[in-house]
């Protein structure tokens, strides 16, 4: 690879990690957000937050171990001369075969059997997808790659409006429908040749564990919100369109919203990142954003204002989280367990679904989230602050 003129070079490799990982969010933000509340309601409505807090904890346990599991056989497959991406194909597979589980689910104990089969699924797809982003994409160019995994959340969110729009569709055809289009974003990436990243540092300037440990400790905060607020999501807006008709659709479309927002927002931040060769402090004000917007939601009176709120948690925390995605990829002390160790980073993203999870349970009732979103705005807020002390080595501009 030319490291004087990587712009032409990199440019395929970063669009096509983000359309891979707009289909790994594709493989469960319309399920977590919509599909799968639906089924619980349908399958337990007076106990709908209890089944739907078994299911979480269940599925995230499942996806925690997953993850390790198929980060670390992913890098056993790189050692041995293989690939990582034989290992995303294999995700997909496993991901078309789970979701028709999720529909054939007949009562609770089943729903979240076919839950934890899919995050399994799920897992096998993004725990490779990520090892592939951190060798791959030079560390000069990884603000802009994490700018381009806020294109995650549109394109998942857009998929969820037009299968709620589509009313010909029955409940089968749309779970289908989510692992075929997880493959087809997947496509691209596929395709192309594993490439030669940054050249992994001698073993005497490798960074200790401190700094992977507060970036990831800072994620799980920020992610106690985000991890969770999804799937409580169509019950906070019944709490403010009581008895309104429509409600999933209005979800729906608010999700749309939400997350167009802030992708140009994590674009213009990730490519200044690399421009200034800092992450943090873009870090610490999207935090402290997103917990502007969980005070508003906290506060809203009618739908209108709980929307305006949530969409600026949305774009707040969509840009910390997409920035530090690949900011942690830079902190890993073992380039040779890329896999392995994303797939313990990845414990800040499936830790807060259970801890947050819990914090629903405990702090809200059908009717009223009011202090556990208080809750969530104080620990984001905190998760923004704790990424300063993250000890941060320039970057060569990108």
């Amino acid at each position: 690879m030319d490291r004087a003129a990587p712009r032409p070079h990199t440019t395929p490799l970063l669009l096509a990690v983000g359309l891979a990982h707009a289909g790994g969010v594709v493989a469960y933000l319309p399920l977590v957000t919509l599909l799968l509340p639906m089924r619980v309601e349908a399958l337990a409505h007076l106990a709908k937050i209890d089944l739907l807090t078994a299911a979480v904890l269940v599925g995230g346990v499942t996806a925690s171990v997953s993850n390790i599991l198929f980060g670390w056989l992913s890098d056993l497959s790189v050692a041995r001369g293989g690939g990582r991406r034989p290992w995303v194909v294999a995700g997909l597979i496993a991901l078309a075969a789970s979701y028709p589980a999720l529909v054939l689910a007949r009562n609770p104990v089943e729903l979240v059997a076919a839950v934890a089969l899919a995050q399994a699924a799920i897992n096998a797809v993004l725990a490779p997808l990520f090892a592939i982003i951190a060798e791959e994409v030079p560390a000069a160019r990884k603000g802009l790659a994490g700018g381009l995994l806020a294109l995650g959340n549109p394109v998942a969110a857009g998929f969820s409006v037009l299968l709620l729009a589509a009313s010909g569709l029955s409940e089968s055809a749309r779970f289908v429908l989510v692992p075929l289009a997880a493959a087809a974003l997947a496509l691209p990436l596929l395709a192309m040749r594993a490439r030669t990243g940054d050249p992994a540092p001698p073993a005497a300037q490798r960074r200790d564990k401190r700094d992977i440990v507060i970036a990831s400790l800072a994620r799980l905060l920020v992610q106690l919100a985000c991890a969770t607020l999804g799937l409580y999501l169509l019950y906070y807006f019944q709490t403010l369109r009581p008895g309104g008709r429509g409600t999933a659709a209005w979800v729906g479309s608010v999700l749309m919203l939400s997350y167009l927002i802030p992708l140009p927002a994590a674009l213009l931040a990730g490519r200044w990142s690399d421009r200034l060769g800092r992450r943090r402090p873009f870090q610490c004000v999207a935090a402290l954003v997103g917990a502007a917007g969980l005070a508003g939601m906290a506060g809203a009176v009618n739908a209108w204002q709980g929307a305006a709120a949530f969409c600026l948690f949305s774009a707040g925390t969509a840009v910390f989280l997409s920035l530090n995605t690949t900011f942690a990829m830079q902190l890993l002390p073992r380039p040779d367990r890329r896999g392995r160790d994303l797939g313990l980073v990845n414990l800040a993203n499936t830790l807060p679904a259970m801890i947050g999870t819990l914090l629903v349970w405990q702090l809200a009732t059908p009717g009223d989230f009011t202090a556990v979103l208080v809750a969530f705005a104080a620990l984001t807020a905190a998760g923004g602050l704790a990424i300063l002390a993250v000890r941060e080595s320039p970057v060569p501009a990108g």
